[in-house]
């Protein structure tokens, strides 16, 4: 009976691990294919932050068209009041080009040791991965989700096949611990690219409906990918 007065001790509970998505890409312009693509996946894997990562120089790709200050404008722009995107600019603060590993050890050090990154990869771009710089060390820092449209049936390089092989996790929502393994995110196909909105925008035309309204304000007060250019 002298118990009854006592409170009841609660276990402490221990904060579950974050789940953090990372994006990257030249998003020159970002369009509604990056946005409604990277809302998907935050959505279907219950992610506390997906961000945004605009690179500067990037290794694989020609350089962009516009400045990396208005392009990470029209992200900001982009995202604003979308949770849970949001933007990261460290690679346009390095002065060297935007390899992706570093990217991801410099995330993977500012997390708890449990918290999962996902870095988030088109089928062209993964297919891509035996070009990349350090790229057997990507799953040491991360999960890969591959967003895969259902018109994609191409075959991975040779190369890729025994690390599916070992590595991939049929359902996304079944990756555990930090880092590791590969998934395939079925996507909503939009067929949009940043080269159709540049060669559209070079000829004058509108590009309402395949940006967001506020990208497309900054890209015309701004003159930004006209002919004149």
């Amino acid at each position: 009976m002298g118990d009854l007065g006592q409170p009841a001790v609660l276990p402490v509970s221990e904060p579950r691990p974050r789940r953090i998505g990372v994006l990257g890409g030249t998003f020159d312009p970002v369009h509604i294919g990056h946005l409604r693509g990277a809302l998907e996946v935050a959505e279907s894997l219950t992610l506390d932050e997906l961000r945004l990562t605009p690179s500067a120089r990037p290794p694989h790709r020609n350089t962009p068209q516009v400045s990396a200050l208005d392009r990470l404008a029209m992200v900001e722009c982009a995202v604003t009041g979308v949770s849970p995107l949001v933007v990261d600019d460290r690679e346009l603060k390095r002065d060297k080009p935007s390899y992706t590993l570093d990217t991801l050890e410099l995330m993977r050090a500012e997390l708890a040791a449990d918290d999962q990154l996902f870095l988030l990869l088109g089928w062209d771009a993964f297919c891509g991965l035996p070009t990349w710089h350090r790229w057997e060390e990507l799953l040491q820092h991360c999960h890969i989700l591959v967003l895969q449209r259902p018109d994609a049936d191409s075959e991975p390089p040779d190369a890729l096949r025994n690390l599916l092989a070992a590595r991939s996790v049929s359902d996304p929502l079944a990756l555990t611990g930090p880092s590791g393994n590969i998934a395939f995110v079925w996507q909503t196909p939009l067929a949009v690219s940043a080269t159709q909105i540049r060669q559209l925008l070079a000829s004058g035309k509108s590009v309402r409906f395949l940006v967001p309204d506020a990208v497309l304000a900054y890209i015309d007060a701004h003159g930004l990918y006209r002919a004149s250019n």
